[in-house]
């Protein structure tokens, strides 16, 4: 049997890189390890698989991800056995929460060195637990193993990344020494026909998208029937055509559109019905009590926005409807009266032609208030040159190039680009773990979402973040990728929170300095670099390294106490 075992894993390798391609998968994200070797020599051999190496696997689990969130299609995460493939969890929970579908292909040792103290072996059955779509364990492969089995492997567990909900499946592969021929034999010279010689998959999945029951669309239609204090709140969503579905779908009803920073339309919205400092007004008690809604409908995914979930939750709308691709319930404060699950972008043009309304005084009221808040916020940032948090997220959204795409960590990056951001920046795709929002591997995303979207990427994040996943810069050396860093020497989230108030516990746990700058991590990953003083010189600095299209990094150096501060002077002038 060992004779004919390299072989075996020649040809198991090659059958499923394969049928991987044919399924649509082609990039892979690979952390070196000699278990997995037979996957990677396939891989390597095949023209038309792309791979990216990169010597964490936590880095590759969440470009692959990345890689996933801005394409829709599944990516593929290649690692060895043992502790790599714990590495793969925070990424796994993210593409769970969030419906990114990501293949796992952990190599593992075969069953007889199972629980017998061999070197390198954990138990990966099951480590994912229930944060996988599904999960198979894969025999190693023997000489006479029916080559159709891998095949039909690979197509259920592509099918069942894509179909709703979408998201991760593990494949753990099994091989047993040693992987390959000697390089004198390279093992099987043709891939059995099989009847699969077309170049399509050996088993082909219909996608079949869930579509609400009629009756079921005829009830939401007669509880919104009449309604004119309504609100379209546009979550997290997938794509432009998505959030501009949602705009629609606010414009039929004449009710005003809510757009979150992932929602894909609050930078460059095109629609009239936009209230795009919706968070900013929401800060003031007057405009919340006078503009409770009778009926919402909230395409996507919960927001950003607290004030703005507080919101809704005390308004207790008769109606609150939520269209979403899952089956998920997305409902943390418990107040949705219908749940539909359906192709976002169908089901809000079958709505917009059930609840027609018009434009109307409440939705005019929404507008102009938005309107006078993005006034005074340029009158209460007007005149300022030093750096803060909120002024450079502003900034930064006037003068992302459009060709870009943008990423935003978790944390306090993407709170402020949903408050601040000037609605008239270009339309790019943004994108943010916030299925989970951890601030784990958003380097490694960045690097996995520009490769997805083909654009290059301007990524906002915080010191923590960056620190976190810094051996994550080498995988954006080789893209047109600027770096924006945030760097407040800690953790400036917290101190908005009430631990921020017991002075002896907060500053050693939570404030947490470093007393970090990375010029030094820059040099090291050979980007460009630059420290700002003011934001005149950020806007030149930002401009250079967006025209010089090779990676840099930018430090806008802040502090946490003065952020704090500032965040609160911006609430008392623009909502008070």
């Amino acid at each position: 049997m060992r004779d004919g075992t390299p072989r075996a894993n020649r040809l198991w390798g090659r059958l499923l890189v394969e049928e991987l391609l044919r399924c649509g998968v082609d990039f892979f994200c690979v952390a070196p390890g000699s278990r997995s070797t037979p996957l990677v020599a396939a891989l390597a051999e095949h023209p038309e698989a792309r791979v990216l190496v990169h010597y964490d696997e936590r880095g590759t689990a969440f470009c692959a991800l990345g890689y996933a969130r801005a394409t829709g299609r599944p990516a593929a995460w290649v690692t060895t056995s043992g502790t790599a493939v714990a590495n793969g969890l925070p990424a796994v929970v993210e593409a769970a929460t969030d419906c990114v579908p990501v293949l796992l292909l952990t190599a593992d040792r075969p069953p007889e060195l199972r629980q017998t103290g061999a070197n390198q072996t954990i138990e990966q059955p099951g480590i994912f637990g229930g944060y996988v779509r599904w999960s198979f364990d894969v025999p190693p492969p023997e000489p006479g193993s029916d080559p159709a089995a891998v095949l039909t492997t690979v197509d259920q567990a592509v099918y069942r990344a894509r179909r709703s909900p979408a998201g991760p499946v593990h494949l753990n592969l099994m091989f047993r020494e040693p992987f390959l021929p000697e390089p004198g034999d390279p093992g099987p010279q043709s891939l059995p026909e099989l009847h699969w010689g077309r170049g399509i998959p050996r088993t082909l999945y219909a996608q079949i998208s869930p579509a609400p029951d009629a009756a079921d669309l005829e009830e939401l239609s007669s509880a919104l029937h009449g309604v004119e204090r309504g609100v379209v709140v546009a979550g997290r969503l997938r794509s432009r055509k998505q959030g501009e579905a949602a705009a629609r779908l606010a414009e039929a009803s004449g009710w005003p559109l809510l757009p979150d920073i992932c929602s894909q339309v609050r930078l460059g919205i095109r629609t009239e019905a936009a209230v795009p400092y919706y968070d900013l007004l929401l800060a003031g008690d007057r405009f919340a009590e006078e503009h409770a809604p009778e009926a919402v409908i909230r395409v996507g995914d919960v927001p950003v926005s607290k004030r703005l979930q507080r919101f809704l939750a005390c308004s207790r709308p008769t109606t609150y409807a939520v269209v979403a691709d899952h089956p998920f319930r997305s409902d943390p404060d418990h107040r949705v009266t219908h749940r539909l699950e359906a192709d976002v972008a169908e089901l809000c043009a079958v709505l917009a032609g059930r609840v027609g309304g018009g434009p109307s005084g409440w939705e005019a009221s929404w507008r102009r208030a938005s309107g006078e808040a993005g006034r005074r916020l340029d009158g209460a940032l007007g005149g300022r040159e030093e750096l803060s948090e909120p002024a450079v997220a502003r900034l930064l959204s006037r003068l992302v190039p459009e060709e870009h795409a943008l990423v935003v960590a978790s944390s306090m990056p993407v709170r402020d680009l949903d408050t601040f951001a000037d609605p008239e920046g270009a339309p790019v795709p943004v994108a943010a773990n916030r299925g989970a929002s951890g601030i784990d591997g958003t380097v490694a995303t960045t690097a996995g979402f520009a490769r997805g979207s083909g654009r290059p990427v301007t990524l906002l994040l915080g010191d923590l973040a960056l620190l976190h996943d810094l051996n994550s810069l080498a995988m954006l050396r080789d893209l047109s990728a600027v770096v924006v860093v945030l760097n407040n020497d800690g953790g400036g989230i917290f101190h908005f929170l009430p631990v921020a108030e017991h002075e002896g516990l907060f500053e050693p746990y939570f404030g947490t300095p470093h007393g970090l700058g990375f010029r030094a991590a820059a040099q090291m990953f050979g980007f460009g670099y630059s420290r700002p003083r003011t934001l005149e010189e950020f806007s030149g600095a930002y401009r250079r390294a967006c025209a010089e299209g090779g990676p840099s990094l930018v430090e806008v150096v802040t502090g946490r106490r003065e952020n704090l501060e500032l965040h609160r002077e911006l609430i008392r002038r623009v909502s008070g």
